[in-house]
């Protein structure tokens, strides 16, 4: 295995948490009440914002802020464990929406609130419903594909396809049931926002992200080897069914408290892993963080053109994400088919 300088690693990730902190404050900066960024720099860095009007200060605190920062932990969370996938599964179109692991996620969690609304079911455990039902996706999806992470683009595809017309139907299905969502929230969340999250849901959901990168950062160099296939990857000493399952429960965890908070925000684990592999190379020790900081800050930025985009009318970011991830897909697929004949 080529040898990772530490310097290369301080320069990259250096430099993309620069760029996620701009974003950060460009975002907290954008929006009908205008906010400069030198006061918003100062407020992040623990400043009082003395210059600004009281209430637009609440504006960037209290509705804004929370608001990014539970775009920054999804975004992380669905960049990272798709660059997992990727690597598990030998196969550049893996993705948690693409493959239905958020559509599973969101089924369980949809089902406890469901549940909820009752037999009192407290909502805290939405999370973990989530992680659940990531897992139970990820693992059909891992038998689909023949139990040793190696499936053509177009069986992961249909399977995808499958699981996510299934989940749709669930959602709907038991959130009519329920009675408690109306057809705009069941839009919302089938599609995927950031509109509605509450701070409140930020620390599981940072607890989450943070094990389940630690982990997969901890991987990193079995990842490697296991992106070669099992069989080189056991030969150099790699524990090849033990680190395969902490990887696929740490992705499920991932999106699992992502999909809890956010819906279905789909192709962000497709855009932003392929996309660095271009830049920096496939060494996952550097590509899993580097892949969590830029998917952060792609998703902090598709959510605020989201909300800016249309003057007095707020676009799901889920759609936003579509729009650019979904010709990337088309392109990754009909690359995958001009290679030779897949089925």
């Amino acid at each position: 295995m080529k040898r990772l300088s530490l310097g290369r690693m301080v320069v990259v990730l250096g430099t993309l948490s620069a760029i996620l902190f701009a974003i950060t404050i460009f975002a907290l900066a954008t929006g009908p009440s205008e906010v400069g960024f030198a006061d918003v720099a100062d407020l992040l860095l623990g400043g009082e914002g003395e210059s600004l009007d009281p209430a637009v200060r609440d504006i960037v605190l209290r509705i804004r802020l929370p608001r990014v920062i539970l775009g920054l932990l999804v975004g992380a969370a669905l960049a990272s464990a798709g660059a997992v996938f990727q690597a598990l599964l030998r196969n550049p179109l893996a993705d948690p929406y693409v493959l239905g692991v958020s559509g599973g996620a969101a089924l369980a969690g949809i089902s406890v609130l469901a549940l909820g609304s009752v037999f009192a079911v407290p909502t805290q455990s939405v999370p973990i419903a989530a992680f659940v039902g990531g897992l139970i996706a990820t693992g059909l999806l891992y038998w689909v594909s023949g139990g040793r992470g190696r499936s053509s683009p177009t069986s992961l595809l249909l399977t995808g396809v499958v699981f996510n017309a299934f989940a749709s139907a669930g959602i709907v299905f038991l959130a009519s049931l329920a009675g408690f969502f109306d057809g705009s929230r069941i839009f919302l969340w089938l599609i995927g926002h950031l509109s509605a999250v509450e701070i409140d849901a930020a620390g599981i959901v940072a607890a989450s992200v943070l094990l389940g990168l630690t982990t997969a950062c901890v991987l990193s160099r079995s990842l490697n080897l296991l992106a070669l296939g099992d069989e080189t990857a056991a030969q150099l000493g790699v524990p090849v069914e033990a680190h395969r399952r902490w990887l696929l429960v740490a992705t499920s965890l991932m999106v699992g408290a992502a999909v809890a908070v956010s819906g279905l925000i789909g192709f962000v684990g497709l855009i932003v892993p392929h996309s660095l592999r271009l830049v920096i190379g496939s060494d996952h020790r550097l590509l899993i963080p580097a892949t969590a900081l830029t998917g952060a800050g792609f998703l902090v930025l598709s959510d605020t053109l989201a909300r800016t985009a249309l003057d007095g009318r707020e676009l799901p970011v889920g759609a936003v994400t579509a729009l650019v991830g979904g010709p990337l897909f088309i392109y990754l697929l009909r690359r995958a088919q001009a290679r030779g004949p897949i089925a």
